[in-house]
């Protein structure tokens, strides 16, 4: 139902023009008391600015778009939890979107908030409509890439240290006495799965054991993609003897893998899994993680976009374009040894 009190009704009922009105509730009025006069007649009245109309004038709607493929991964979850936080405080709303990392989906989401004359945008990109989000940036909205890279386009970005991360996790695997580690991980034309397999690869370059792509297994970021390499990977006449799960979503289906199996961790396996979240630390054994660090993601992401909403400024140079936060080994009970 919309909203049958104006502006003008606001004014009329304390008795000023219609531009003191607006500026009492724009808090612009020189006059405190009467700023908070006025104010408490608006919400007295139930009345509501049209946000489009305002933002068409001021050229500022205080809305702020996030785009993200889903909450069941916890490092969206807290993505949205910061981000909101963040953006609130000075005055914004944020409005959340859900893409289930699907080009078409996102190509409509970011065309509705660019109608919607959103201020700025942060979005984990599913790295199909550069072109798009690069528009939008070069027409004054800002935007902020986090999570993922867009290869496409120069995009201001806020990654992990994804490569630095899965060498540390496959290192510590090695050092475990590993030599046969399966990896799942995400598509290669993701950054996080691509950056992933990189430091997996490094790892094993390095202590001088041979890269077998047989032992990895590449798809989607959801539970079915870790059941379904799980399967493939016990499968295996020589079965690894360590796992490492370098995706979130993906971890919960190589649980039900292992249970499906019958296999305890670690004493039949080794697991290693990627994104720290709560449940994990829970889980019995408690999970070993590489945790890619979603809050200090989120914070960095909502700094460099309020920058930009502050300043109205362009994005900086190409060379300053990404920021990395670095990944950290989370050593819990899930890994052991190999027993000769």
């Amino acid at each position: 139902m919309q909203n049958s009190v104006t502006l003008r009704d606001v004014a009329r009922a304390g008795k000023v023009s219609v531009s003191t009105a607006s500026r009492a509730l724009a808090g612009g009025l020189t006059s405190k008391s009467t700023e908070t006069r006025l104010q408490r007649i608006a919400a007295e009245l139930g009345y509501r600015p049209n946000t489009l109309a305002r933002g068409l004038k001021t050229r500022s709607t205080r809305l702020v778009g996030l785009v993200v493929h889903n909450l069941a991964n916890a490092s969206f979850r807290v993505l949205a939890e910061v981000v909101q936080q963040r953006l609130r405080a000075e005055g914004y709303q944020v409005i959340l979107c859900i893409t289930a990392d699907n080009p078409d989906q996102e190509a409509e989401t970011i065309a509705t908030l660019a109608d919607q004359r959103v201020d700025g945008l942060i979005i984990c990109p599913t790295g199909h409509n550069g072109e798009q989000l690069a528009a939008l940036d070069r027409g004054g909205t800002p935007v902020t890439c986090v999570v993922r890279r867009h290869e496409a386009v120069e995009m201001e970005t806020v990654l992990a240290a994804d490569p630095e991360g899965a060498f540390a996790g496959t290192r510590y695997l090695l050092e475990l006495g590993h030599r046969r580690i399966g990896l799942i991980v995400g598509r290669q034309e993701t950054t996080s799965g691509r950056e992933r397999l990189s430091g997996y690869r490094r790892a094993l370059e390095e202590a001088g054991i041979r890269f077998n792509p047989t032992l990895v297994h590449a798809g989607r970021y959801e539970p079915e993609t870790g059941l379904a390499g799980c399967r493939q990977l016990l499968d295996r006449e020589d079965r690894p003897t360590a796992l490492f799960v370098a995706n979130h979503e993906s971890s919960l289906g190589v649980l039900r893998g292992l249970a499906e199996r019958e296999l305890l961790v670690p004493d039949d396996i080794s697991l290693l899994c990627y994104e720290d979240m709560p449940g994990f630390e829970w889980q019995r054994p408690a999970l070993s993680v590489v945790d890619s660090g979603a809050h200090a993601m989120a914070e960095l992401a909502a700094d460099r976009l309020l920058l930009r909403l502050r300043s109205h400024a362009a994005p900086p140079a190409a060379t300053a374009h990404e920021y990395r936060i670095g990944a950290r080994l989370i050593r819990r009970q899930s890994c052991r040894p190999v027993v000769s």
